[in-house]
């Protein structure tokens, strides 16, 4: 129970350390927009929280704008902004009706005129405007999904087979000026990967999509192929960008809740990128290696992990690696692993991620429940449920990756 309630407090701390409003607030100081209309566009997971932090600076100045972020992640009314929320990680057809809305809105601006685009992680799906037919876009992000590629694997594609994405949002603005404000959710914080890049230049190649469309398998028609053949803009003129928050500031939070609690709080990496499993597997392994500790240690990763899909079932990649790590700390006593989402939200669950002790397998044997059996079906969600081990937020209103912490209590 110590161990949980330690948990929860370290969540709770380190997302409300991470909220967008006070970074964007400063991001806006002194710069009042001088002439023309300012237009605001916010997509991403944390568009809600962001354009509310923006509203407070420049309401006044502001004419119009749109708010489009996942489903259930608005928290009610924002001035006269349209709010609309739309399918995620999958688009669907909210995505492509609002993203129409957010094209209306900046279609015609002159050099005098600003789009105050506020960009978080989510924006892929949220923001699209397919070159291909809708179904065809969907099943390929589906596919991409279940293949275990990652993040900037995923998005070289996307932007190919997409009016917005890859600089082509800030190519459609032009000649109207663009000022972005960027809560960054991918590792190295690359502007042209975050949503895609709707308002960055492009590192990418074709050359690139083509080798990750091949190594993935990718089943494309004539048309999206025709779309991977198709550079993106690799230089924008009208665009000027501001990061305001990252991973890393995910995991110094962490760390600071963790000393405040009586840890030693070691950061083991702020750039985790390998499976699920793997992580997890590695943090039981460091618990292992650490049980004579006579100190209270608390092992920090940050990052984004991925899911290769062999079954069914229901989860997120950090409930697969809060459950990938169970194993590894049976029977070990005052010993915990947990790993949650910053946006609240694991894979298409209602969970954040998960929690697990030195008891999680036990409890769930005699329940009939095999972990490997679990994994191997993709199911942690299930498992989590049966002995309490899913960590629940609810939406937080910010998205910088994720964090996995291993606890050891002494």
């Amino acid at each position: 129970m110590k161990l949980r309630n330690d948990c929860d407090q370290i969540v709770r701390r380190a997302i409300a350390a991470v909220q967008p409003d006070a970074a964007v607030r400063r991001a806006l100081e002194g710069n009042p927009f001088q002439g023309g209309r300012v237009v605001l566009v916010a997509v991403g997971k944390a568009a809600w929280s962001m354009a509310r932090a923006a509203c407070d600076c420049v309401g006044g100045r502001l004419d119009g704008g749109i708010i489009i972020t996942k489903h259930g992640h608005a928290q009610g009314p924002i001035g006269s902004l349209l709010i609309r929320e739309a399918g995620h990680p999958v688009p669907d057809q909210d995505t492509f009706s609002a993203t129409e809305e957010a094209l209306a809105l900046t279609d015609g601006l002159t050099a005098e005129d600003t789009v105050l685009f506020l960009l978080s992680g989510g924006g892929s799906a949220l923001f699209e405007a397919p070159l291909v037919p809708q179904e065809e876009l969907q099943s390929i992000t589906q596919s991409l999904l279940a293949s275990g590629a990652d993040i900037v694997e995923m998005n070289t594609i996307r932007k190919r087979l997409s009016a917005v994405k890859g600089g082509r949002f800030a190519q459609h603005c032009a000649p109207a000026k663009v000022f972005s404000i960027v809560l960054s959710d991918i590792i190295g914080d690359p502007l042209d990967m975050i949503a895609s890049g709707p308002a960055y230049p492009d590192s990418s190649t074709c050359a690139d999509a083509r080798r990750i469309a091949e190594q993935y398998g990718l089943r494309l028609s004539p048309e999206a192929s025709q779309c991977l053949e198709r550079e993106t803009p690799k230089v924008l003129d009208n665009v000027e960008t501001l990061i305001t928050g990252s991973v890393r500031e995910l995991c110094a939070a962490a760390s600071a809740a963790c000393r405040e609690l009586g840890y030693e709080p070691v950061l083991l990496t702020d750039s985790l990128d390998c499976e699920a499993r793997e992580a997890g597997a590695f943090l039981a392994a460091v618990a292992r290696a650490h049980q004579d500790t006579e100190r209270s240690l608390a092992f920090l990763a940050g990052g984004e992990t991925v899911v290769h899909l062999t079954g069914s079932g229901l989860g997120g990649r950090n409930q697969e690696l809060a459950l990938s790590a169970a194993a590894g700390i049976a029977g070990l006593e005052d010993t915990a692993v947990f790993s949650l989402g910053s946006d609240g939200t694991d894979g298409p669950t209602d969970a954040a991620g998960g929690f697990v002790d030195g008891g999680t397998k036990e409890r769930l044997a005699r329940q009939g429940v095999r972990i490997f059996e679990v994994l191997k079906n993709n199911d942690a969600y299930h498992a989590l449920t049966a002995c309490g081990g899913l960590l629940h937020t609810g939406a937080t209103g910010t998205n910088v990756n994720d964090v996995a912490v291993l606890l050891i209590r002494r």
